[in-house]
């Protein structure tokens, strides 16, 4: 079988037991011990474009039914594959996919207005029941903040958003810009805890209904509000801008289209908090399954090429921080949830079985990529001013502590 002689090649950890079309067992095992799986390929097509597609094909046969795995879940296979990922990315094949995405990555992320707008319905504005079934209870669908072992969801959201808030070194009555405002939680959570006024920007019909009503039913409609709109159509001046889960839609063709408006919103004395998933390698591409079915359009970008677009706009980068195992356990807390709901998806949202595999495999996939890939968090404080925050970092923790939150023992 192909794929068996090509995994045996790479399997480094663990143990794999592949049974093809024919029912026959092909038994790998690693040199050194780890988990052990068991997946079954039920058509002999499915076997070869897993050996030349795996990218592609691994997502599409679990959504299909035409892979299931045995003794384990699709991500025991995706933890036991994402543990051996070095030596499978050194394959010919996925060396010649890598090739070819970095090729074709500026035709795949081409969003102008109206194709950003497109892309980002595709994921946001599914049934809204959806989300309520694995995201906390805000809605925050961004990397939590996990100030110490075995937080909550919940709390490692409240974290995450201090946390942000404090980089922006709020003051009552300040005018604040939220780019990629989502359901309006953290819009309305610096409403409420600092004292500023928000504009929220969206491209979600369905966000932008929710954060909305959200404003209105919390009284707080005069003070902040939300707007159906592109954040190159929105105009003003802005004390602060923060943007979290938002850039990785903007494609690297923008990045520079994108910092140009950042200062023309901004302040001359304004602060930004940019929070994005990042890769930590040089530029790439987007996962070919991922890019399809989940975030088209989508890249997580390499801080070199973020910070590059940055020095062209000519704004300053006054700080950095770096998230990495924050995202994995973020995911485990959605992944695990779905599962605890997945019959509620589908008989209360209105999904398929087919549905379900697809939104599996994209969770424990993103999860499996943190925590061993080249995936992680960065968010990177902006100003035009070299002096428009303090000279160190002591302001960061004398407001979370003052909000309730010290992070004295920040997972990694």
């Amino acid at each position: 079988m192909l794929l068996a002689r090509v995994l045996a090649r790479v399997l480094g950890e663990g143990q794999l037991t592949i049974i093809d079309a024919g029912g026959r067992p092909h038994k790998l095992v690693g040199a050194r011990p780890g988990p052990a799986v068991t997946m079954r390929i039920h058509t002999w097509w499915t076997g070869i474009r897993l050996a030349l597609r795996p990218r592609l094909a691994f997502g599409e046969s679990y959504m299909d039914g035409k892979l299931t795995v045995e003794d384990g879940d699709i991500y025991d296979l995706l933890d036991l594959l994402g543990r051996n990922i070095a030596a499978i990315d050194s394959t010919p094949l996925v060396r010649w996919s890598f090739a070819l995405q970095r090729i074709l990555r500026w035709l795949e992320q081409y969003n102008p207005v109206g194709r950003a707008q497109r892309n980002v319905a595709h994921h946001y504005d599914l049934n809204d029941q959806l989300y309520d079934f694995f995201l906390d209870r805000d809605r925050q669908y961004s990397c939590a903040y996990f100030t110490t072992p075995g937080e909550s969801l919940e709390q490692a959201q409240i974290d995450k958003k201090r946390h942000i808030a404090a980089k922006l070194l709020l003051k009552s009555g300040q005018r604040v810009l939220d780019i990629g405002s989502g359901w309006g939680g953290m819009g309305l959570f610096l409403s409420r805890q600092f004292d500023v006024d928000v504009t929220g920007v969206t491209l979600s019909r369905e966000q932008h209904a929710v954060s909305s009503r959200r404003a209105l039913e919390g009284g707080v409609a005069d003070r902040v509000r939300f707007k159906l709109l592109d954040y190159r159509q929105e105009s003003g001046r802005y004390d602060r801008i923060v943007s979290v889960g938002m850039f990785e839609h903007v494609g690297a063709a923008h990045y520079v289209e994108y910092f140009t408006k950042v200062k023309e919103l901004l302040a001359d004395d304004g602060v930004m908090l940019l929070h994005s998933i990042g890769r930590m390698e040089p530029p790439g591409g987007t996962n070919t399954w991922l890019r399809k079915y989940i975030f088209p359009g989508g890249y997580s970008p390499a801080l070199s090429e973020v910070l590059a677009a940055i020095e062209k706009v000519e704004l300053w980068v006054t700080d950095i921080e770096v998230l990495r195992l924050h995202y994995a356990e973020t995911i485990r807390h959605w992944r695990q949830r779905f599962q605890v709901n997945r019959e509620r998806v589908k008989q209360t949202a209105g999904y398929d079985e087919r549905f379900c595999r697809m939104w599996e495999f994209y969770l424990a996939g993103c999860e499996v990529s943190f925590r061993y890939m080249n995936q992680m968090v960065f968010q990177i404080q902006i100003a035009k001013r070299q002096d428009a925050v303090p000279l160190t970092r002591d302001y960061m923790t004398e407001v979370e502590r003052r909000e309730g939150t010290v992070p004295s023992m920040a997972a990694e």
